[in-house]
């Protein structure tokens, strides 16, 4: 068979690979707690639902304009005046199906071949994937664990060069939770007018920060946010994962460019699950709210859990759920060679299924989701306690 080079350039999401070698292990009938998808345990909440089962009833099933319902665009520029402090226009916003889909349109329209994205380590997985399908190079940028992976301006300076076309924020961050406070993204934005280069913040985890505020970096003005991709989602926030709705704010010129896009691959978003999504705006943030105390409650059992077991580093999530601990101390380089190893020795052995931290660009960790029941959390913490230190033993 023939394929492209650029399919033979892109790798599977390990995310997923993961986690469907858990379900299939649990369809065995084989005992697994997975870790490894970035999915809520709440359900849809009912308010959404009944918004897309009366959009159903009213026929609402038909094609929309390729950028979205203009309800949902005008409700979605209300609400990053009010939310995030940017001044939007609907004709500033695209919905699209889901975030990665919007993130996978920004490339294709600003890419050319051999330009550079700037990707901070640790990144989210599909980051590196969908800039080499748009014949982009991602430019690693090895964060440092001692300063908690927070991107700061001064190591930004150091990953430029002349094909720098973009930079990729991710804050809170998939998968350490860090999350850049704003002095710092001031000075990162400084550093991107005065080089030239685009900004794409994902912002898809903004709802779930512990211990700092959530800050946009298009809100600093207007000539930052006409530099700036501000990419959001229903996902995480309102427990929409299978919805696929998301959306994009961008300059008008970049939003006509990612609707000719949207238009001649995916046509539209779906029609229903855009009504269900002005639903969930006019709840003006209480769903997440309390998605928000709980994370909060498992983060913390979480960490402390992980720094009581001997041989484990960790940094504090301060935003989205997950947790990236240091486990280098357990790959020997004989039987346990790699972080990938690693987690086929705790799926195999303790019965958890969590993701290498190679596949987010940082060897040696590994990335564990606490977006499910405290009880999971005690129990899954308990199995990684007792595996790791059966490998101390062997």
């Amino acid at each position: 068979m023939e394929f492209s080079e650029r399919i033979k350039r892109v790798q599977p999401s390990q995310t997923l690979v993961i986690t469907a070698k858990a379900k299939e292990l649990k369809a065995k009938g084989i005992d697994i707690l997975s870790f490894g998808a970035g999915e809520p345990d709440f359900d849809t909440p009912d308010f959404v639902k009944e918004g897309a089962i009366q959009a159903l009833k009213e026929g609402k099933t038909k094609y929309t304009p390729s950028a979205g319902i203009p309800e949902l665009r005008e409700a979605l520029a209300e609400r990053v005046k009010e939310k995030n402090n940017i001044d939007c226009k609907p004709s500033e916003v695209i919905i699209t199906p889901g975030a990665k889909m919007g993130l996978y349109e920004i490339f294709t329209v600003i890419l050319n071949e051999g330009d550079e994205v700037i990707v901070p380590a640790p990144y989210w997985v599909s980051y590196t994937e969908q800039i080499k399908l748009c014949d982009g190079i991602p430019k690693i940028l090895d964060l440092d664990e001692e300063n908690g992976f927070v991107l700061t301006a001064d190591k930004l300076k150091e990953a430029i060069t002349p094909k720098a076309k973009a930079l990729i924020l991710n804050t809170p961050s998939n998968p350490t939770g860090a999350v850049i406070p704003r002095e710092e993204l001031e000075k990162i934005a400084e550093v991107c007018l005065k080089n030239n280069i685009l900004i794409i913040s994902d912002e898809c985890y903004e709802e779930f920060c512990y211990d700092k505020e959530h800050f946009s970096i298009a809100s600093i003005s207007e000539e930052v946010k006409n530099i700036t991709f501000t990419v959001n989602a229903f996902s995480k926030s309102y427990s929409m994962t299978g919805w696929r709705l998301g959306w994009v704010i961008a300059n008008e010129e970049y939003i006509k460019k990612l609707t000719i896009v949207q238009s001649q691959t995916v046509s539209n978003p779906t029609s229903f699950a855009q009504y269900g999504a002005l639903k969930a705006l006019e709840d003006k943030g209480k769903f997440p709210q309390m998605m928000k105390e709980e994370f909060k409650k498992r983060r913390n059992f979480v960490y402390d859990r992980f720094i009581s077991i001997d041989g484990v580093k960790s940094t504090k999530p301060e935003g989205a759920f997950y947790i990236f601990p240091n486990l280098s101390n357990f790959i020997d380089g004989e039987r346990i060679k790699n972080d990938i190893d690693l987690t086929t020795y705790l799926l195999e052995e303790g019965k958890v299924a969590v993701v290498p931290g190679s596949a987010f660009g940082k060897e040696g960790y590994i990335r564990l989701s606490y977006a499910t029941s405290m009880e999971n959390l005690k129990e899954g913490m308990k199995r990684i306690e007792e595996a790791l230190k059966k490998l101390k033993t062997i």
